[in-house]
């Protein structure tokens, strides 16, 4: 995990033998069950720390601050942030970035999201190997635990990693979010429209654009894009629409 320890610390992190163990652990289970169940497409070892885990571990650049309840962290990873801070990772796939996160900043309660049986079946796996604590993992579709009251409009910060257009994925996951709180969406290099075409969903779901923030991640080449949305405002109760219609028909 030398590429791992060397970038955290690029991001802020000084990660201690106990994490830099557990995320050994997770790539080695990774990489067994993707024999199997076909989880990702990046198994690589060096490509696995840069790309899953560094990349997962950026989004807490753009976490909240525990002393000043919502400022920015602007150039590395405070040590304060997340602290018991609600999250839920939608579309959680094998884990990122939702799994890092949780094993870095072990005071947040986080909740993995994710429709596919077979990786919700990896998730809580690896739940139990990495013996985490306040971790739900929950098999559902964003569009139908939005409208679940144990989830809608309860979380501080909601995770989603590239999983859809920006106007797609602003209605799966700002309707789960607490007015006050975010959403922190990882995305590629080249974005400018995508949020412009984007801003309509997210004022008509009760959100604001806060920061298009960049990130270098030690590893990955090309740079990466964190999209802050707050929370201003509750969603309607339409909103989200039934399974799939999100994604036939955006907003706009």
């Amino acid at each position: 995990m030398e590429l791992l320890r060397e970038g955290a610390k690029v991001l802020g992190l000084t990660l201690s033998a106990e994490r830099l163990a557990a995320f050994e652990r997770y790539y080695q289970e990774l990489e067994a069950w993707n024999r199997r169940f076909n989880l990702t497409a990046i198994t690589d070892y060096a490509e696995v720390q840069c790309r899953h885990f560094l990349d997962s571990l950026s989004c807490l650049l753009a976490f909240p601050r525990r002393e000043d309840g919502g400022e920015m962290v602007s150039t590395s990873i405070s040590p304060q942030l997340a602290h018991r801070q609600l999250c839920l990772d939608v579309g959680s796939g094998a884990g990122f970035p939702g799994l890092p996160v949780k094993i870095v900043v072990p005071d947040t309660r986080m909740t993995l999201l994710e429709a596919t049986g077979k990786k919700t079946v990896f998730l809580t796996h690896m739940v139990e190997v990495l013996r985490l604590t306040d971790v739900t993992v929950l098999n559902a579709r964003a569009e139908e635990a939005g409208h679940d009251a144990h989830h809608r409009a309860k979380y501080d910060v909601v995770l989603a990693r590239a999983i859809a257009p920006l106007a797609v994925l602003a209605e799966y996951c700002l309707p789960f979010c607490r007015v006050g709180g975010r959403v922190i969406a990882q995305k590629g290099e080249e974005i400018t429209e995508e949020v412009e075409a984007a801003q309509g969903a997210i004022a008509i779901l009760g959100g604001e654009l806060r920061e298009v923030k960049t990130v270098e991640v030690p590893g990955i080449p090309e740079p990466r894009k964190l999209v802050v949305i707050t929370k201003v405002r509750e969603t309607p109760t339409d909103y989200p629409r039934r399974p799939g219609m999100p994604a036939k028909r955006p907003l706009g």
